[in-house]
């Protein structure tokens, strides 16, 4: 790379003791090149043309929040959030990075598929859903292969039906079977009542029955803990997807010899193919921190986080403000972020679908999600326009590190200015 520089540690008595940086006036030197995917689980921009479809005409995960409760995001804004249209938010005059929205292509709001279209695979038939609960000859089944009856098989808030049913499954020992407007079969169970590793073997157990005409894309164990009608959910959900139906851009950066850092749930969505190092951290806190850790390492050419409180804690429970001090964290932890990456390094903010939490009901909400792309070798400013496809952001993610041309989605990396043209 010209006109950069590099890093040289300083090595005392055969022990590293500090970093220089020295300017390259000129020198060619290969620089490592990484691309950091950071998902923001159900940050929505905004309902997509066939949200009606869905129920959720007039769902803006971002904008309503920030209608409700303004919000306090002065680093995300910096980067040109607000300027991505429709965003309902502040603008800057002068965005540090490239912005943008996707809409989704396959015809669905879960979290698998949204994943899935952002690593390259569009569905062509979405997974089954359950409107009014799971066929009957299904749940006989499932409860012959695990030995207990069932309760509930409903459509259903998690954190309301725990306290619906909790006392009756802790006096029977039935776990509660329950669905969403997602492509979802969750088993919810008392810690103290079916044990995790029971739990989780009853998962397995759904897993191998929801397939064929019964596609489900993923069972969820679901334990809390509590008594006497008041139940909370705890940090040991775990969840079991199928593999991804075609190529994903993780099996192509495995056949090229390149490491992808798995953070999050990512390693569950992708059915732990080709996720390479696995860290499951289990809320944003752990999930920032993980990430910071690797981009401050030497491993990994393509990072790949899913911060899940956004969704997880607030979405789904309406709670506006939980929320919105979500996106703040957020917020406040992003320079760490921004100051770890290096010369080479690619970063891209974006979510996987809505989940409006001032909107009624519980569910994910059919919306564009946002893309902000940044690094210290482009300029800011870009704008990435509405992208047809999240396929675009593995697009752009495969040409960077392989030079190669995905075949769903078109790479937004030309779209993106350097601030060195030689580099």
């Amino acid at each position: 790379m010209t006109g950069c520089g590099w890093d040289v540690t300083i090595i005392v008595n055969g022990k590293p003791k500090r970093k220089e940086r020295f300017a390259s006036q000129g020198i060619m030197i290969s620089m490592k090149k990484r691309v950091v995917l950071i998902v923001l689980d159900s940050v929505g921009i905004g309902a997509q043309p066939d949200a009606a479809a869905f129920g959720d005409a007039g769902a803006h995960t971002l904008g309503n929040i920030n209608k409700k409760r303004k919000l306090h995001i002065s680093n995300l804004l910096s980067l040109g959030l607000g300027n991505i249209q429709n965003a309902r938010l502040p603008q800057t005059d002068a965005p540090k990075a490239a912005f943008g929205r996707s809409a989704e292509v396959t015809f669905a709001k879960d979290t698998t598929c949204g994943h899935w279209e952002m690593a390259g695979v569009i569905m062509e038939r979405p997974f089954q859903t359950y409107p009014n609960g799971f066929p009957k000859e299904l749940i006989s089944e499932f409860e012959r292969k695990i030995g207990r009856g069932t309760l509930g098989n409903c459509v259903a808030s998690g954190t309301v039906i725990i306290q619906q049913l909790g006392d009756e499954h802790v006096r029977t020992g039935k776990p509660i079977i329950y669905t969403s407007a997602d492509s979802v079969f969750q088993i919810a169970a008392h810690e103290q009542v079916i044990p995790l590793a029971e739990l989780y073997s009853m998962c397995e157990t759904a897993r191998a029955m929801l397939v064929g005409d019964n596609l489900v894309g993923r069972v969820i164990a679901r334990p809390f803990l509590g008594s006497n009608g008041a139940y909370t959910r705890t940090e040991n959900r775990r969840d079991y997807a199928v593999e991804p139906v075609a190529e994903t851009i993780l099996d192509r950066f495995a056949q090229r010899g390149l490491q992808t850092v798995s953070i999050g749930k990512i390693e569950d969505i992708f059915c732990h193919r080709n996720v390479g190092l696995a860290d499951h951290t289990k809320n944003n806190h752990d999930g920032i921190e993980a990430t910071l850790k690797y981009l401050q390492g030497d491993e990994g050419s393509f990072i790949f986080t899913n911060l899940v409180d956004f969704d997880m804690l607030y979405g789904h429970r309406n709670d506006v403000e939980g929320y919105a001090k979500a996106l703040e964290y957020f917020d406040a932890r992003l320079p760490e972020l921004i100051a770890a990456m290096r010369e080479g390094d690619l970063m891209i903010l974006t979510a996987d679908h809505g989940c409006d939490p001032t909107y009624p009901g519980t569910d994910h909400t059919r919306e564009y999600i946002p893309i902000l792309a940044l690094g210290p070798a482009w300029k800011g400013g870009a704008p990435l326009g509405t992208r047809t496809t999240f396929a675009d952001i593995a697009a752009t993610a495969v040409e960077y590190l392989t030079g190669e041309i995905w075949h769903n989605g078109t790479s937004f990396l030309n779209e993106l200015p350097r601030k060195n043209p030689l580099a």
